[in-house]
């Protein structure tokens, strides 16, 4: 047996694969693959309709937000937010790899502040005092950082919009969206096959920057035509459907957050008792979804042993990012608890190897 512990794309539901492959075959049985009906045909509107709905409804997102699916990934995102929102100022906090890419990006657009930053400890931790400038556009974050294995459990109170990269832990955990002036980020984590990015927007926010946005970089077109303004990434979409069914099904948010918390304990107890590894994040900003860890120094050369008799106990992914080295356990929603169980066993059994 197989345990999917990739960072991205990463595991979904068994369920998911085969009602998506279903639908590849035969959607709704209208005799036609989803990969060749259009996207204005009558059959697809109400997929993207019933996906926006349950994204609604699973994160108890307020009135005066719009949900929107588009392509070109959480980097895309790093642009479009600027170019959107971006009049003057921006804050910035720089958490990791991607948190300084999407900064990068807004200083195309204006001034960028950045209010903190962990690189000097290569990002092993996330900053806890700052101050936001009051005159920013927005206050830009990233909340889970899938290199490093840091994750923020709070929403941030902040004095201007906070803009939020939740690429990896969306739908992991509660979130106070109200608190957020936007939420983007990439699907292939926890929601869907790489393909499609999500876009939580408070529609107030849009249409105050003096600059010419272009047409499929504007916010509003997208709004507007409900994710329908040109041809979307359909099959992506229609997994990100049967993903959220899922999530409803097994007991929401709340239910996956419980179960998020428990795997990464497990795992996280295991790495703290053990003789051979150590966690490479500090304990209050450990991440449920990306767990890192490596060997102990006095252990180091058993690394690569240890990846290959990983693997042929059937745990894949598990090589860390070479950022940080080591391995990485991707602990996403749809990883069941026994693949963590069965990666904590093939660690203790290692460790009585050596």
């Amino acid at each position: 047996m197989k345990h999917n512990f990739n960072a991205g794309p990463s595991v979904l539901p068994r369920e998911v694969i085969e009602r998506t492959a279903q639908a590849v075959l035969d959607f709704q049985g209208e005799g036609l693959s989803i990969l060749e009906i259009s996207h204005r045909a009558k059959y697809f509107q109400p997929v993207v309709d019933e996906a926006v709905a349950l994204f609604k409804e699973l994160l108890d997102i307020p009135e005066g937000y719009s949900v929107i699916f588009l392509g070109g990934g959480a980097s895309l995102q790093f642009c479009m937010v600027p170019f959107n929102l971006l009049e003057h100022k921006a804050a910035y906090l720089n958490t990791g790899v991607w948190a300084k890419k999407a900064q990068k990006e807004a200083k195309l657009f204006g001034e960028v502040v950045e209010v903190a930053s962990s690189a000097d400890a290569n990002y092993t931790f996330i900053p806890k005092k700052y101050e936001i400038p009051a005159d920013a556009d927005y206050f830009h974050i990233t909340t889970n950082n899938t290199i490093y294995g840091t994750e923020m459990f709070t929403d941030p109170d902040s004095p201007v919009p906070v803009v939020a990269d939740m690429s990896s832990d969306i739908l992991s955990r509660h979130i106070d969206v109200s608190k957020y002036g936007l939420i983007y980020g990439g699907a292939q984590k926890n929601l869907a096959p790489a393909g499609v990015t999500f876009v939580i927007v408070k529609d107030e926010l849009l249409g105050h920057v003096s600059r010419p946005i272009p047409t499929m970089l504007d916010y509003r077109i997208h709004t507007t035509n409900n994710s329908l303004f040109n041809t979307p990434p359909v099959l992506p979409i229609y997994s990100a459907l049967e993903t959220l069914r899922w999530l409803k099904r097994n007991g929401g948010v709340a239910a996956a957050e419980k179960r998020n918390i428990e795997k990464a304990s497990l795992l996280y107890d295991a790495i703290d008792n053990s003789r051979i590894f150590v966690g490479t994040a500090r304990p209050e900003d450990r991440s449920r979804m990306n767990i890192c860890f490596v060997m102990k120094e006095e252990y180091k050369e058993l690394e690569a042993e240890f990846l290959a008799f990983a693997g042929e106990k059937g745990m894949v992914g598990v090589k860390g990012h070479r950022s940080v080295g080591g391995f990485r356990a991707s602990c996403y929603n749809a990883l069941p608890l026994e693949s963590v169980k069965a990666l904590i066993e093939c660690m203790k059994e290692f460790e009585k190897k050596h």
